[in-house]
């Protein structure tokens, strides 16, 4: 990608209507443009960490055993009807009537749909386990959309739906989906935190919201800050051990950690005063268990081995896809600009021309370009005719992880300058060793 033909409409003034530090950076870096009130077209540098958060939570999805399949955005006023829902679920539903005057809707969720798939296609205990998943737009007509991609009506959602014979092996779904969540958020580069949550108009008992600690939270959040310092890590997890994937949930889940609407000050008064935190967070996800709830409504039933008949066990598990890339923002900047975390920067380098037309740069520059990507890294590369002030800016403002910097003077001492954007170090090596660095810092992402 050379970013003389690229398409990068950046803004060097702050949008007015830009209200929180994510909203505004990424109006500024050309990664999405407003469309309508909550409503937003995703330009390429957007379009491109989208994907790259759409694919992190495909391969944590299916390492967990989930299956991935796709449902329409549309959807029937019956099925709602149905479970109940269609007329408590309030006016954030978009209703509408087709051509034919069939009551419709934009789906905001879809626990009735994949019932109703569930039930037309398994009659059996020995089809089950079954987990099923999507990544799919959803719209919600939020009354007061703002803070740009935290809180529009039109967002991509990670939504899935395990069906399960009893309810001890909902619970393990359950546990499972926490751990393939903390998992997923870690290697975001994210801090999120389950916490114990009300379940809202989904329904349920037992649900957890995952949140990002972040000062433009709109939810208030009570936790002992011990829980910020555990990590998955790179443990290997059997995701069939139902042992240890609940002793995994247990780890995370049992330092106190709540949203205020399940927040006891009672319990949170027992722990040390030192550790006791209240904070803003960003709700990046949330799990839920609610046994029978749609598949008693809508007869979802599977044949035990002794010959009953019972209804299905389930839960759902979501991550907002779409939101996850402002709440990064949220955690992950300075006043410069982004700094994305590896595991989903747009690009994993920039490289910048320090003057543009010099034969040896331009040559150095090129030959930087095609051994990144013979080693798979596809660097964005900054050779437009403009001064060296407006390059880094504009590098520092989108947030590439790293940047290689060629310019005659180094060159004639054999080297070019690797600088991180996290920490502002710069260290000067051969292009060559600045290629294997590089594609070191990469290896296994």
């Amino acid at each position: 990608m050379r970013l003389s033909r690229y398409f990068l409409p950046v803004l060097k003034e702050n949008p007015a209507e830009a209200q929180i530090v994510s909203h505004r950076y990424m109006l500024r870096a050309g990664m999405i443009k407003q469309q309508a009130a909550g409503i937003y077209s995703w330009l390429p540098l957007g379009y491109r960490v989208l994907k790259r958060i759409e694919e992190i939570v495909h391969q944590e999805q299916i390492r967990a055993g989930h299956i991935p399949l796709l449902m329409p955005t549309l959807q029937s006023a019956d099925l709602w009807r149905e479970s109940g829902r269609y007329d408590a679920y309030g006016p954030e539903m978009l209703r509408f009537k087709d051509r034919h005057d069939r009551e419709m809707l934009f789906g905001p969720t879809n626990e009735e749909m994949i019932t109703d798939i569930f039930r037309a296609h398994v009659s059996s205990y020995k089809d089950l386990p079954l987990t099923l998943y999507h990544i799919q737009w959803k719209f919600r007509d939020e009354m007061r959309p703002r803070f740009g991609v935290m809180r529009g009506r039109e967002f991509l959602m990670k939504d899935g739906y395990n069906f399960d014979v009893d309810r001890d092996a909902a619970i393990h779904a359950y546990n499972r989906h926490m751990v393939s969540y903390l998992r997923t958020y870690e290697r975001m580069g994210l801090t999120a935190i389950p916490m114990r949550a009300d379940s809202g108009p989904i329904g349920g008992e037992d649900t957890h919201e995952f949140l990002v600690l972040a000062s433009t939270g709109e939810s208030e959040v009570f936790y002992d800050d011990r829980v910020t310092s555990l990590r998955l890590g790179q443990r290997d997890i059997d995701y069939d051990n139902r042992a240890q994937v609940a002793e995994v949930c247990k780890e995370f889940t049992t330092l106190y950690a709540r949203t205020d609407e399940t927040h006891d000050q009672a319990v949170f008064d027992q722990i040390p005063e030192a550790h006791r935190k209240s904070a803003r967070g960003i709700e990046v996800g949330q799990i839920f268990y609610f046994g029978t709830k749609y598949s008693d409504a809508m007869g979802a039933s599977v044949v035990t081995a002794d010959g009953s008949k019972v209804p299905v066990e389930m839960g759902s598990h979501g991550i907002g896809v779409s939101r996850l890339l402002g709440a990064i923002i949220e955690a992950s900047h300075d006043e410069k600009g982004i700094i994305w975390p590896e595991g989903v920067t747009p690009f994993p380098v920039g490289i910048v021309n320090l003057k543009r037309g010099d034969s040896a740069a331009d040559a150095a520059c090129e030959g930087l370009y095609k051994a990144l990507a013979a080693k798979g890294l596809e660097a964005l590369y900054d050779d437009r005719d403009e001064r060296a002030g407006a390059k880094f800016a504009t590098m520092d403002l989108i947030g590439l992880p790293w940047r290689i910097t060629v310019g005659p003077r180094g060159l004639a001492n054999g080297v070019v300058e690797l600088t991180s954007r996290r920490t502002g170090e710069s260290e000067e090596m051969s292009p060559e060793a600045a290629v294997d660095r590089v594609a070191q810092i990469y290896a296994g992402r």
